[in-house]
């Protein structure tokens, strides 16, 4: 779990920095692909600053745990999908400032942290889903699973 959280550490600065640095851009002369840049890592560093805050506060454990990590596995790809399409506009669109330059390669860079950061989720839901087949062989039913659902007396 250590890779998961300096991945997530990754993603918000680079999203951040990506959102700073558009915001520092004065003038563009295509301003459509540094608008949707800039609406999609604002977005961005919001939502996975959202599902951040709940992995710290306990609205993790009252949401319960498996929503909160469904929501975080869904929405990496998503965000990292919009943010690649983002930044490809607006290095398309950007006049080539060593700003916008800037902009466009933290929002690459962000794209790819949150890649990693599925990839990641993905790996440690299969090891999950390994150690749970193991812990139950050829699936032989439990205790549990044995009792009768209507007891007759």
């Amino acid at each position: 779990m250590g890779s998961l959280k300096l991945c997530r550490l990754v993603t918000q600065i680079f999203s951040f920095v990506a959102v700073t640095c558009e915001e520092i851009v004065e003038d563009c002369g295509n301003c459509g692909g540094l608008y949707f840049f800039e609406f999609t890592s604002c977005s961005a560093f919001l939502l996975s600053l959202l599902i951040l805050s709940l992995y710290c506060t306990d609205v993790y454990e009252t949401l319960g745990e498996d929503k909160v990590e469904k929501l975080n596995f869904w929405a990496m790809p998503i965000i990292a999908a919009w943010f690649v399409l983002a930044s490809i506009v607006f290095a398309l669109t950007s006049s080539g400032s060593a700003v916008e330059s800037a902009a466009c390669t933290f929002g690459f860079l962000a794209s790819i942290a949150f890649v990693v950061e599925f990839v990641i989720q993905c790996i440690h839901r299969r090891k999950q889903n390994i150690a749970g087949q193991s812990a139950n062989p050829g699936n032989t039913p439990r205790a549990t699973e044995n009792q009768p659902l209507n007891k007759q007396t």
